[in-house]
């Protein structure tokens, strides 16, 4: 984003707006983090709703005002008449309307105000906004957030409830700063958001250190589903529907799960497929080490994306199809899959 762009921006952040701020369809820590933090950082002077197309896992309702979050979905009558009311509408999080929802994508696509979006993902749709922050180097767009912030002259309004957000959305984006994408810059921003008043051990503690009995057993499940597929360096985890009613899923439960097959040694490409029969659909989440590009793959095939080692996707075939789909892909990938860790 040019200097002349923050101009701009601070232009129209100078004088009280309605505004909007949309994460996408099933938020995650990065998407409700980054919500709630602007937020916090714009509700003292502007007139402000955050607008999520659909609900998010338990473990992330610790933060602060998340229950002021309007859900489109369950809420439908408040969420467009806050649409409607807007002046100012931001996309946090995702990179194109269709992350949205068709229901609420339909909606937000008749907003005549000023659309700015902030996300690291690749490839974003820049014909729906009027102002873009993009960088796909950086690890979350928490972290984004945050240089939103300095590039606007006000790291310094940044609270404790802005700086608990900011932090566990740049920790859940990065697998606990695990992941390349987390750099010497992410730990001085870490760094400063502890001493703004994050208290890291409690956060970690409310999203990582609370289960319930049914996820731990569908934990379980998933492990005992783990396929792999050693000429490719592939492995997979299935989870049926019924699977999931039997261990009582709440929204969340399988988030990080597609990683333990990840983590198997030898294995460059790890796969997660989900069964939604409301949908209709095989949800996926899609994994790997090195250079395999999981959003290159997650576009070809599965009308999906992300980034390169962490994407998703979704299949409308059965699982049994979707699955042997799957397999019937990957020697079209094995060179890349053999080399994928390669220096």
């Amino acid at each position: 984003m040019t200097a002349e762009k923050i101009v701009e921006i601070k232009k129209l952040l100078a004088t009280p707006q309605n505004i909007v701020i949309i994460p996408h369809r099933n938020p995650d820590g990065d998407a409700i983090g980054s919500s709630l933090a602007l937020y916090h950082y714009l509700k003292d002077k502007h007139y402000v709703t955050v607008v999520a197309p659909n609900d998010y896992p338990e473990f992330l309702k610790w933060m602060p005002s998340s229950d002021e979050v309007t859900l489109f979905d369950k809420q439908n009558i408040q969420s467009k008449r806050a649409l409607e009311s807007a002046s100012i509408v931001f996309l946090l999080d995702f990179n194109a309307l269709h992350r949205i929802g068709d229901d609420m994508k339909n909606t937000v696509e008749k907003f005549k105000g000023t659309f700015i979006m902030i996300d690291h993902h690749q490839q974003p749709d820049t014909s729906i906004t009027d102002y873009i922050y993009s960088d796909v180097s950086i690890c979350s767009t928490c972290q984004m957030v945050y240089h939103f912030l300095e590039k606007l002259d006000d790291v310094d309004k940044i609270n404790t409830d802005i700086a608990s957000c900011l932090y566990a959305g740049i920790m859940t984006d990065t697998g606990s700063f695990r992941f390349s994408s987390t750099t010497s810059t992410t730990h001085r921003i870490i760094a400063d958001l502890i001493d703004k008043g994050a208290n890291n051990a409690q956060i970690h503690n409310n999203i990582y250190d609370v289960n319930s009995y049914g996820r731990l057993q569908l934990l379980g499940r998933a492990l005992s589903n783990l396929k792999v597929l050693e000429k490719h360096r592939t492995a997979f985890i299935t989870l049926s529907q019924e699977e999931l009613n039997e261990f009582n899923f709440q929204k969340g439960d399988t988030e990080g799960v597609v990683n333990y097959a990840l983590s198997l040694e030898g294995v460059v490409f790890a796969a997660i497929f989900i069964e939604d029969v409301e949908q209709k659909i095989i949800k996926m989440s899609l994994r790997s080490k090195g250079k395999f590009s999981v959003n290159e793959f997650a576009r070809a095939h599965y009308n999906g994306g992300g980034h390169d080692n962490a994407a998703g996707g979704r299949s409308e075939l059965n699982m049994e199809e979707t699955i042997t789909n799957f397999i019937s892909l990957l020697p079209n990938y094995a060179d890349e899959l053999l080399k994928s860790d390669e220096e």
